[in-house]
Order: structure tokens, then sequence, then C-alpha cells
């Protein structure tokens, strides 16, 4: 059989029509011929498969249609962020994530404290010494600076401001100026209107109602005294042992267990 230009020219002379695609874009798939007698049939199969230019036009329309998210899909997690249960968002968490991270600071490193203050680094040795006593940090004024940046962590500024404010007082000689400072502390530390009030009981208040008729730069005498002890029992413990002091010092961190690592 002699195949020309859609024609079959069979074994017996005759000439027999094939049919040929008039779709001109799409190729033809291979056609099965069968010759039954004087007959030839032929059989073109269906395809399902997508010529090159049709697969790559399906395959971009596909992806950009799984790219492009319907805008309902958004999460607008600044706006709805309690409507918003997304396992991977943390805007739920938002708000205290930010809270900690103002109040809770990280001591950075030791050079930090003498930036602008013309005071010169104090030696490891030194340093090391603050875990000795608690009069020794507090006359030491790089000591007092790290020991506040701790007890901001611990939200209890107001005790080292209070006794650094009553250590400004006992300078001046000059009494309006007493009497001008004396009431800034009162407003500032004593009175319960104020929110950085420090704990003082009520027999050492009523000692300091009694100074403030006539303020001398001992007018709080007392209450420093009692704020003093308090941080040295309460605080300071905290301070020696927390790894912020330990890294500026060079000690080991103990374990849970006790043992230092």
């Amino acid at each position: 059989m002699k195949l020309t230009n859609g024609t079959s020219t069979c074994q017996d002379g005759d000439t027999c029509t094939l049919p040929v695609s008039n779709n001109r874009n799409k190729p033809l798939h291979p056609a099965r011929a069968k010759m039954t007698g004087d007959k030839v049939e032929v059989h073109q199969e269906p395809s399902s498969i997508l010529s090159d230019g049709q697969r790559d036009d399906s395959n971009g329309t596909a992806q950009s249609h799984s790219q492009q998210a319907p805008p309902d899909s958004e999460h607008h997690c600044r706006n709805n962020w309690w409507n918003c249960c997304c396992c991977c968002c943390s805007c739920l968490s938002m708000k205290t994530q930010e809270k900690t991270k103002e109040n809770k600071m990280q001591l950075s490193s030791i050079e930090n404290f003498f930036n602008g203050d013309g005071e010169s680094q104090p030696t490891l040795e030194e340093i090391r010494s603050w875990a000795d006593s608690f009069d020794k940090l507090m006359k030491c004024k790089t000591g007092r600076k790290v020991f506040r940046d701790f007890l901001k962590c611990e939200y209890s500024e107001e005790n080292i401001m209070f006794w650094l404010a009553c250590e400004e007082l006992k300078k001046e000689s000059d009494m309006d100026r007493i009497e001008e400072r004396a009431r800034l502390i009162y407003d500032d530390f004593i009175s319960i209107l104020s929110p950085r009030e420090v704990s003082l009981d009520s027999r050492v208040r009523e000692i300091i109602n009694k100074n403030m008729i006539e303020p001398t730069p001992h007018t709080f005498d007392e209450a420093q005294l009692q704020i003093y002890t308090l941080m040295h029992r309460d605080s300071y413990p905290r301070f020696i042992n927390s790894p912020t002091y330990r890294k500026l010092a060079q000690l080991p961190t103990p374990s849970r267990k006790g043992s230092a690592v």
C-alpha cells in the first residue's frame, strides 16, 4: 500500500482515501491502519494529551491562580488580632511581647556604663568585690548603675532612685533648695498618689510628715535607711546570683543542681 497526500493505493490498484486533519495547529496523532480485504480502515485515536503550547498555557494559568489569594483570605492581624486563629500568626501575643521587651532590658557589656562619664573602667577585682558586701556595690558609681539597671528588670527601680535623691539632698546647703528638693522627693516617692511610691511602714511615714514641716537635709534619713535595708536583703542577693552580674565578673554560672558550668 502506498500513501500519497492523504490517498492510499491498495494492492488491487484501487484508490482509497484516508482522513486528513483540518486543524493545522494541532499535530496529527499516530493512526492505526488496518487492511481488511480490499479496504483500508484507519482508526484515529482520541488524545487527551495537550500540546506543548497548551501545556505551558495551562500550567501558567494554574500557577497564577495558586499564587493569587482572594482578598478575603488575608489576615488583618493589626485590626482584628483577637479573631486571628492562624497557628503561625503571633499577633495574639503581640502586646505581651512588646511589654516584656520594654521592661525586661538586658544589660550590655560593662563598657557601656562608662560612655560620657569620664570615669575609668573598674577592674575585674573591683567588680567581683561587689559580691563581698552591699556597701561596696553602692559606693561604686558604676556598681550603682549596673544594680539600677537590674532593678528595672524587677520593677523596683524606684528604690534606688529614692536613695540617690536622698543622697543629693544631703549635699544641699541652701534652705530654699533644700525645701524644694524635699517637696519633690515627697511627691515622687512618699505620696500615696505617686506611681513610684516606695514601701515604707507607718512609723517612718509619720516621722517624714513631721519633718516636712521644716525640711532639712536629713528629713528622709529614716526612710532612706529602710529602703537601703530592703534592697540589701531582697534585691541584692538576686543581683549577685544573676547571670548578668556573673558574666560581668567572669564567674561560672551555677547549674540547677548547684555545680558550676
